[in-house]
């Protein structure tokens, strides 16, 4: 292997780690990240060092898999107790303002009572002061709004707590990333970077395009314990990138919620999660089958399954412009996903509204309103998307929970005829506690919070999606059940579960009406002539 010459292997697995903890949106924004680090993850390490039988054992049930426990024998628990106590070190500030958002919190629900918020703003903790705006809304309920753009420039928003860990693969499983951190492996090299350096992007173009291996090496910073392992990483042997140059219109499903569109002309690519390339599992689409140049990248809500750093990171060099959903300004459970992209490195990012669209070559893309999947939260950052390209129209209608049927109803009157529907059935879906627990100013009863859960349409809704739409083909997608999706996404994938069950149900009615429909697992290709 010519140094001069080598690639990046396919089954290099990076990792972006935040406080050594997987990375994604709510760990950027700095109120939620705050939130995040004293809520969430001191309370899950001081619960495994203080008893890491419990989480052992509870990690034998396979229901429990995406539960508050930490995934790593009871003999790793010195490392954990170190990593929390550097936590708590290295993030005073963040533990500091989180501390001061529920004490100012506790303090408006007593005194602000429908006069003027004014006199309230000198009682504000001192983490708080010259970052929050006191605001009413039209039913005189109190509330903060943080002013985002300035915590970005605050020691609040601190990047040298992010890094990655780099190691190779051969298979799809890994601990589940949001209840356990990222420990020390002989097997990784881990690097103090952040998520901006363009460095990242040099390493990630060599998956495609050969590269100087002692450059790359002095780019990260590797040192000489490092190298041995970092040296394995590279290989003589070139991955091309795909694409399509047919005249129609090529949709390839690379799992769960992405979905790649594309002419000879444009390339569109949704919610993207990819796999790593190994020989082992169910085949797959990597990101070897990606084109060269993606020039829009949707992301249709702010969820760690569907807006993924690790995926985003390594498409960053190759991406045209992204399209986000718009946020609620302010709100502590609703930040920008366009700040947070722009803060890790990516220049063009633009916020599509409901009903907005932009205009590419041979058609357009439309954001559209979707309901549900946020427990009822007033979270704006939620969009689906319709594609129309070369006469053909593709909806993308991602956890739609079809609460209000009239809202389609408007939506079919403002879009064209639809070709291709894909939509989710996960029609069960985690409680509220289990992402927003931890910017919960006080705690839901178990009732409540049961009741206000992450679902999209069962069959019966999403058949109502489908009268209205008539599509030609209806696609199940998004149920979290592709195997390399496992370390972000806790499914029962049984045969029994209500998803399955109801998704199946779904699939053989549309097939009773005469429409083309599948639950999408792994991996799948539709080309649609041009119209």
């Amino acid at each position: 292997m010519e140094p001069e010459n080598v690639f990046v292997r396919p089954n290099l697995v990076v990792e972006p780690l935040f406080n050594r903890w997987y990375a994604w949106p709510y760990l950027i924004s700095p109120v939620s990240s705050a939130l995040y680090v004293a809520n969430h993850h001191l309370k899950i390490m001081q619960s495994f060092t203080s008893a890491p039988q419990v989480h052992v054992k509870a990690l034998q049930d396979r229901k429990l898999i995406g539960g508050p426990f930490i995934d790593y024998p009871a003999s790793r628990a010195k490392e954990v107790r170190a990593l929390m106590d550097e936590t708590v070190k290295d993030n005073a500030q963040a533990l500091a303002f989180a501390k001061a958002v529920r004490a100012y919190h506790d303090l408006l629900m007593q005194k602000a009572d429908g006069h003027s918020l004014e006199p309230l703003y000198s009682e504000a903790p001192d983490p708080l002061r010259g970052y929050v705006e006191l605001v009413y809304d039209m039913n005189h309920a109190p509330s903060i709004r943080f002013i985002e753009g300035l915590l970005y420039q605050s020691p609040l928003f601190d990047e040298d707590r992010q890094s990655v860990s780099m190691f190779l693969t051969e298979s799809d499983g890994r601990p589940f990333a949001f209840s356990t951190p990222r420990l020390a492996s002989d097997a990784a090299v881990d690097l103090p970077i952040r998520f901006n350096d363009p460095a990242l992007d040099d390493l990630f173009r060599m998956k495609y395009e050969p590269g100087n291996y002692e450059r790359i090496k002095e780019l990260l910073k590797i040192d000489a314990a490092q190298e041995a392992l970092f040296s394995t990483f590279f290989t003589a042997e070139p991955t091309r990138a795909g694409g399509y140059d047919g005249d129609g219109v090529r949709i390839r499903y690379f799992g769960h919620a992405c979905l790649l569109i594309e002419t000879r002309d444009v390339s569109v690519l949704c919610d993207p999660v990819i796999s790593y390339a190994y020989d082992d599992g169910p085949p797959r689409f990597t990101y070897e089958d990606l084109p060269e140049k993606l020039d829009y990248v949707l992301i249709t809500h702010n969820h760690q399954d569907h807006c993924v750093f690790e995926t985003l990171l390594q498409l960053r060099h190759r991406i045209g412009t992204i399209l986000t959903p718009k946020s609620n300004p302010g709100a502590l459970a609703d930040p920008s996903l366009k700040m947070a992209l722009k803060k890790i490195g990516f220049t063009r990012v633009e916020e599509i509204d409901e009903m907005e669209a932009v205009e590419v070559q041979g058609g357009s893309i439309l954001g559209v309103p979707f309901l549900g999947e946020h427990g009822d939260l007033n979270i704006q950052s939620k969009i689906a998307f319709v594609v129309t390209l070369k006469g053909r129209t593709v909806v993308m209608a991602a956890d739609s929970n079809n609460i209000e049927s009239r809202i389609y109803e408007n939506i079919a009157c403002a879009i064209p005829p639809a070709d291709v529907l894909f939509i989710g059935l996960e029609c069960e879906g985690a409680p509220l506690s289990w992402i927003y627990g931890p910017m919960l100013m006080r705690s839901l009863p178990r009732s409540m919070d049961q009741s206000r859960r992450f679902d999209g349409s069962d069959c019966d809704k999403a058949m109502e999606i489908v009268s209205i739409l008539n599509p030609d083909q209806v696609y199940v997608y998004a149920m979290g059940m592709e195997p390399w999706l496992s370390f972000m996404i806790a499914v029962d994938a049984s045969e029994d579960s209500r998803p399955v069950r109801e998704s199946k149900k779904f699939v053989d009615l549309c097939r009773e009406r005469g429409i083309e429909s599948e639950r999408l697992f792994c991996k799948k290709e539709i080309v649609l002539p041009a119209r």
